[in-house]
């Protein structure tokens, strides 16, 4: 059995098994959440509880989609023949929300010959490793996903929210073969958007294009929640366009104009690889929005916070201070 990742805790730290809902063991209700959540953010590992815990060192929001599978399949009989996996747990995985100094975000967009989301957009992110500081795993991803190194003592950080995902990402696509929960990193750097671009070197395996968004395009894309029925509020001077980066074959790039449209779309019931936003990333742009100050706060004051704790532990995650300053160590 592969090494337990994600640990609840309730009364000790227990693995939780892949077929598990995560939000519902924390004790999620009908509601959309999202649900403050305590964490031990730990080496390669976290541990959640819905209460306060001693080594708890951050409380984060919580949320999964309106059609998490796995939410689903707690409440409906299995089909003869419907199995998941009785050997793994949930994985754990950190995607960066990488901010310039002039207020913009950078999207990359996944290649179509990836098993997992293909064609979406999202922060670069990945598994965490064993023993693999969270933050280094998320500055390892932006790495090779980028080719981005952020120079030592240029940028800060915060954790931002937990998403719960699983792939497939809905029942109606078939039964998820994947379920990690997804730590978000806000990476704030001190260089311009301009100055990361220059220095931006995708890797044409698992990127095929990518993006900054800038605060008004982000919450156009943030309201469009997937699975509900919310109605869309956009902006009547939202841009009908968006430029972005696309890789050529050759190796090069080429300006990409894109509608859009294209970032509002949303989860559709049937399987496809039609090209959007992440239902995950449109929660992180949310947090980051709020994090800027640029939205109304997320219900039920479930934003993030830094806990006041006992003597600072090496994990860099644990630092109490709201923003970070980072040490630009990263894992090869």
């Amino acid at each position: 059995m592969a090494a337990v990742r994600v640990l609840l805790l309730s009364g000790r730290p227990e693995s939780v098994s892949f077929a598990q809902s995560v939000c519902g063991l924390l004790g999620a209700g009908p509601g959309l959440g999202p649900w403050p959540t305590y964490c031990g953010l730990k080496r390669g590992q976290l541990v959640l509880s819905d209460r306060r815990f001693p080594g708890a060192s951050a409380r984060l929001p919580l949320q999964r989609p309106p059609f998490c599978p796995f939410s689903a399949l707690d409440q409906q009989p299995r089909a003869p023949g419907a199995e998941l996996p009785t050997n793994r747990g949930v994985d754990l995985a950190v995607a960066v929300v990488l901010q310039s100094s002039d207020q913009t975000v950078l999207l990359t967009r996944r290649t179509r010959t990836l098993n997992v989301s293909p064609n979406l957009w999202v922060p670069p992110g990945g598994h965490v490793e064993p023993d693999e500081e969270l933050l280094d795993a998320g500055l390892r991803e932006l790495w090779e996903e980028s080719g981005l190194q952020l120079p030592q003592g240029q940028f800060f950080w915060v954790p931002l929210g937990l998403w719960e995902s699983a792939y497939p990402p809905r029942l109606s696509w078939g039964l998820p073969t994947y379920h990690h929960i997804i730590l978000y990193l806000l990476v704030i750097s001190q260089e311009s958007q301009q100055q990361l671009q220059a220095r931006i070197q995708p890797n044409p395996r698992e990127v095929s294009a990518l993006m900054w968004l800038g605060p008004d395009v982000a919450a156009a894309v943030a309201a469009t929640e997937d699975g509900t029925e919310t109605p869309r509020h956009l902006p009547q001077d939202l841009p009908p366009s968006v430029l972005a980066v696309e890789l050529e074959e050759n190796g090069g790039t080429r300006p990409l104009v894109l509608p859009t449209s294209t970032l509002l779309r949303t989860t559709p019931a049937t399987a496809d690889s039609q090209e959007r936003v992440s239902t995950g990333t449109k929660f992180a742009l949310r947090l980051w929005l709020q994090h800027l100050g640029s939205v109304t706060p997320l219900p039920c004051g479930s934003g993030a916070h830094w806990d006041p704790g006992p003597a600072r532990e090496e994990q860099n995650v644990d630092h109490p201070p709201t923003t970070n300053q980072g040490s630009g160590k990263q894992s090869a």
